[in-house]
């Protein structure tokens, strides 16, 4: 399509043309159109119904059509003054066409009349003529759509309340370019495809119609017929902002507008902050199942219950942010949210879009940002999903080779095509801008890098120079991010990808993806392998530890311990932990304190925070309980004081990203299992000493070289009583000692506790 020319608002699929053979009368070419219409298969129904200018015998007339499925008589009527004009019916099935001339013919405006339809019930219904009602679509808005800049599409797709003329209704509109019709088909229409039958708005592809009368919470679909076949599809919109609850999986009518946000302060500031130098602590939670309550069949949290109960629980842990595993409405409970079909609406599970509107505002006023989850590498084969949406691969590839995970037995995306391109970039703006959500994490980005991830030899195509990278995709991530950075400043874009792509968290004009963090899954993966060995062997494995220093400033990292690790038999982190009770809960609170002193920003998973004992189970709530117990409160209170120490000191948060926030002092002394180190701020000056021992050894006289000389005050230690741990330590401050120390000429004479981490700062 070119990009100077919007395309043209044109009628697709009209009746039959008369041949010079054979004329066709016009009484009988509106036969055939009415019979066309009452099989659904009439893709130009505006042609045919509403208001006509038509030639009579007597003249010039305006003909009014209705097709009213089952109706035993119908008139029209004008109001103010009345005047009813009986129809006469001209198709058996529902076909009726009344015929008005002289100055009630001008009256045939948007609105100016009714049909009065009559049932063999003995119900009665007056309904405004929906195709007496212009398109709403602009060309301009159909040029952007087809060049794929139209951010806004979720303002113009979809299921919108509108005005016209005094009268309100839902605007409906859908992409489906190779469908011969598509019907609004809902509850207020018993769901009879034939009632509603859509304007073509030609090469745009796009179907729309303004339906009169048509309240908030009414259920619908479209009902699209593919070209070559009988047989219709019922599809759920796919700019649906509600949906039922599932197994249930209509759309859902719903106005967005109306919430009063609170939140100014928040989102002024947030534009405001540098956030690559500033603390982010990230409690990642399924809604699901954080807390249920047990008295109420074991039911999840709403979204406003979540605003009252885990807003202050996560403030009072010392988070910066929540992030939400997908919330966007999924019909499996066991996809965790991962297989999205409603890209646009919250889950109805836990309540309606203004509910969750509400946990954000209250997220926002209490100081936390809110992440969500986004999965744009793929999505479900649900019947009503977006797949084969309009009886061809329309968001997909068609080859199977390019458009089915192997893993996931999902769709791919075609992000070479530019509708598709256009529908996940307003997807994501639009949490942006009507939720006000503060970032996405783009879940699986690696399985878009590669076009030939998680696939054999033959069983991928290679791009058109022979590699295996996803060009389409590379493209689209970079223009994503672009967009969102350019029109939301302060909003975070995190990628989770697995793989050495380089330049992730890389402007794009450096030749970088776009993205604000990177997930950091290979020090997640070093760090827990190290972690499961026995302390004896980890002298043997010093390697594993220290090599994540070897590319930490290569991107913006973020440091994940997510759901991903406590699932799927791989036990809780509290059981990933080698040796007896107390050495697993020692060496948990030791590999949270190593997590948040090494660079990076912090994740932790819902439940991790207090040692959860079990894998998490998306259907069953965390084991509050086990906080009875010492060693449980214990975690979590170190937790707790980490969030506060890694927020008030800069030298923890300032310098994530660059060789000036980080020193080894020692990292070589293997055969003790230690490593020690200096944190620095931006101010050189301030600077923190970590010191980390991975043995269940006490180790006294241990020696530290420091940068300067002086008292330096123990400010953590993850083995203090208050976490339940030994209390071994430094009881307060410690003096330097003129002895030389690799490197340094001043030293520190230390009391390592056993599986510990210690924090000391110069006074």
């Amino acid at each position: 399509m070119s990009k100077t020319e919007p395309p043209k608002k044109v009628d697709a699929g009209a009746p039959p043309v008369a041949s010079a053979a054979a004329p066709i009368s016009a009484a009988d070419r509106l036969r055939e159109s009415f019979d066309l219409l009452m099989r659904a298969e009439h893709g130009a129904p505006f042609s045919v119904l509403g208001p006509h200018p038509v030639d009579t015998s007597a003249g010039k007339a305006l003909a009014i059509r209705a097709l009213a499925p089952d109706a035993e008589k119908l008139e029209v009527v004008f109001s103010e003054p009345e005047e009813i004009y009986p129809a006469e019916r001209m198709h058996p099935g529902g076909g009726f066409e009344v015929l008005v001339r002289g100055a009630a013919a001008t009256r045939a405006i948007p609105g100016g009349y009714k049909f009065r339809v009559h049932y063999a019930s003995g119900v009665v219904r007056e309904i405004h003529d929906p195709y007496n009602f212009p398109s709403l679509l602009t060309d301009f808005d159909l040029h952007l759509m087809g060049e794929g800049t139209h951010y806004e599409k979720y303002d113009k797709l979809g299921a919108h309340p509108r005005e016209i003329a005094g009268v309100n209704g839902i605007h409906f509109a859908v992409w489906a370019p190779n469908a011969l019709r598509v019907s609004v088909a809902g509850d207020f229409n018993q769901w009879d495809g034939r009632v509603h039958t859509m304007r073509s708005l030609g090469a745009s592809g796009i179907w729309e119609m303004f339906i009169p009368n048509v309240k908030i919470g009414a259920i619908y679909k479209f009902e699209i017929r593919p070209k070559g076949t009988p047989l219709p599809l019922l599809k759920a919109d796919p700019y649906g902002f509600s949906a039922e609850l599932r197994p249930r999986t209509g759309s859902v009518v719903y106005d967005l507008s109306g919430h009063e946000w609170n939140d100014g302060a928040w989102m002024n500031a947030r534009g405001q902050t540098k956030w690559l130098d500033a603390p982010i602590s990230v409690y990642e939670l399924h809604a699901g199942s954080w807390k249920r309550i047990a008295d109420q069949d074991d039911r999840w949290l709403t979204y406003r219950e979540l605003a009252e109960q885990l807003v202050p629980y996560v403030k009072k842990m010392g988070y910066t942010h929540i992030e939400l595993m997908p919330i966007m409405e999924h019909p499996f409970d066991g996809s965790w949210g991962y297989q999205t079909v409603g890209y646009f609406a919250p889950t109805s599970r836990y309540g309606s879009p203004h509910d969750f509107m509400y946990l954000v505002d209250r997220c926002h006023q209490e100081g936390l940002g809110v992440l969500l989850d986004w999965t744009p590498a793929h999505f479900p084969t649900d019947a009503h999903g977006l797949g084969q949406f309009d009886g061809t691969h329309l968001y997909e590839h068609a080859d199977p080779r390019q458009g089915m995970h192997p893993d996931w037995g999902t769709y791919v995306f075609n992000y070479g095509r530019t509708e598709v391109q256009n529908y996940l970039l307003s997807n994501a703006l639009f949490w942006l801008d009507k939720y006000h959500v503060d970032g996405l994490r783009v879940d699986a980005v690696a399985s878009m890098l590669y076009l030939d991830y998680s696939r054999k030899e033959g069983e991928w195509i290679p791009n058109e120079f022979g590699g295996r990278e996803n060009l389409a995709a590379i493209a689209f991530l970079k223009h994503l991010n672009e967009v969102v950075h350019a029109r939301f400043p302060g909003v975070l874009m995190a990628a989770e990808e697995s793989t050495s792509w380089p330049a992730v968290s890389r402007p794009t004009y450096l030749g970088g993806l776009g993205f604000t963090l990177k997930w950091n899954l290979g020090w997640m993966n070093d760090t827990l392998e190290y972690f499961a060995k026995d302390p004896i062997h980890r002298k043997y494995n010093q390697n594993r530890i220290t090599f994540s220093l070897l590319y930490a400033f290569t991107e913006n990292f973020i440091l994940p311990l997510s759901h991903d690790e406590v699932v799927h038999g791989k036990k809780s982190l509290l059981y990933k932990m080698p040796g007896d009770t107390w050495q697993q809960f020692a060496n948990l609170r030791l590999l949270y304190a190593y997590q948040f002193a090494h660079p990076g920003k912090k994740l932790l998973f819902m439940g991790d925070e207090f040692a959860q004992s079990g894998e998490w189970k998306f259907d069953r709530s965390l084991d509050w309980h086990l906080l009875e117990y010492k060693s449980h409160s214990g975690v979590q209170q170190l937790i707790a004081d980490l969030n506060w120490l890694y927020k008030s000191e800069p030298s923890l948060h300032e310098v994530d990203f660059e060789w000036q926030g980080f020193e080894w002092l020692d990292c070589n002394d293997a055969d003790a299992s230690t490593l020690s180190f200096v944190r620095r701020a931006r101010d050189p000056k301030n600077f923190l000493i970590v010191v980390a021992n991975f043995t269940p050894v006490l180790r006294e006289n241990y020696r530290v070289g420091v940068p300067h000389e002086g008292r330096y005050r123990e400010v953590f230690n993850s083995d203090a009583g208050a976490y339940n741990g030994t209390n071994a330590g430094n009881l307060g401050s410690v003096a330097t000692e003129q002895i030389p120390w690799v490197g340094r000429d001043y030293s520190l004479n230390l009391r390592l506790p056993p599986l510990s981490v210690l924090i000391l700062k110069p006074e």
